[in-house]
């Protein structure tokens, strides 16, 4: 996104560096750049401080894959989850979700994204194959899919049945109470609490 030629170098920097984010159009990052500008340098470095502490210390669980500053996770290390049954989600963000829906009390597991051959994603590029691993052990009774209800999504849930299936693990996907194309981190907390308690087997 090029700026006008009145523009200092370093604004128009910081507005390409803002366009770059999701969800930030041309006219947002502008107003952000500006906004960042006119703030006390305290808060300025205060953002900036936050953004290097997020990439310095934030990690992927060993187990899990969710992000995390302690490894393992907060999830894995608690004690009174249910070992026996692991949430599968797309991102980390959908952690979230769940957790706010207050019906699961499970472990997770976070692959990083869902098949999609058109943009050239297959099943190495996820965390498949450390899913796997992790019911090696017999402990885990079920694998609940809870990847979003698009045509990705889907295919995700029923390539990860396919290989877990003969483990003997019971795999069940949300109920379909989930809006079709929905992600879910924008769906309410009743229906996601309410896909959890229907979930039907695969």
């Amino acid at each position: 996104m090029a700026e006008g030629a009145g523009t200092p170098e370093p604004i128009a920097r910081l507005i390409e560096a803002f366009h770059r984010l999701p969800g930030i159009g041309p006219k947002s990052a502008q107003r952000l750049a500006y906004h960042i500008l006119r703030v006390p340098p305290q808060e300025a470095e205060a953002l900036a401080s936050a953004i290097r502490d997020v990439k310095e210390r934030i990690r992927f669980c060993s187990i899990c894959l969710n992000i995390t500053d302690t490894d393992p996770c907060a999830y894995c290390t608690d004690s009174r989850r249910d070992p026996s049954a692991i949430c599968v989600v797309e991102q980390a963000l959908d952690i979230t979700a769940v957790e706010r829906a207050g019906g699961f009390r499970g472990r997770y597991h976070v692959l990083h994204g869902v098949l999609n051959p058109i943009d050239g994603v297959g099943p190495e590029d996820l965390h498949i194959k450390e899913l796997v691993t992790r019911l090696a052990d017999g402990e885990v009774k079920e694998v609940i899919m809870a990847t979003n209800s698009s045509l990705e999504g889907e295919a995700t849930a029923m390539y990860i049945h396919r290989l877990v299936g003969p483990l003997g693990v019971k795999v069940t996907r949300l109920a379909r109470g989930l809006p079709s194309g929905a992600d879910l981190e924008y769906t309410d907390d009743l229906t996601l609490s309410r896909a959890f308690e229907g979930r039907q087997e695969i």
